[in-house]
């Protein structure tokens, strides 16, 4: 499923912000947040899609 590996990706991604982040750098910080709600919105459409495919099993 597409919209996974691309919520997988995200979340690699975010992760070297985050450590940057933790040691107090602000841009990093904003840069996570923005991360985070893209993460969100994919996840929304993993769990749309999931349930597509279940409507569709029916």
């Amino acid at each position: 499923m597409e919209e996974f590996e691309t919520l997988k990706r995200l979340i690699d991604e975010a992760g070297e912000d985050i450590q940057k982040a933790e040691g107090g750098n602000k841009a990093a910080g904003t840069r996570v947040r923005k991360s985070m709600q893209d993460i969100k919105n994919t996840a929304q459409d993993v769990r749309k899609k999931v349930l597509d495919l279940r409507s569709d099993s029916a």
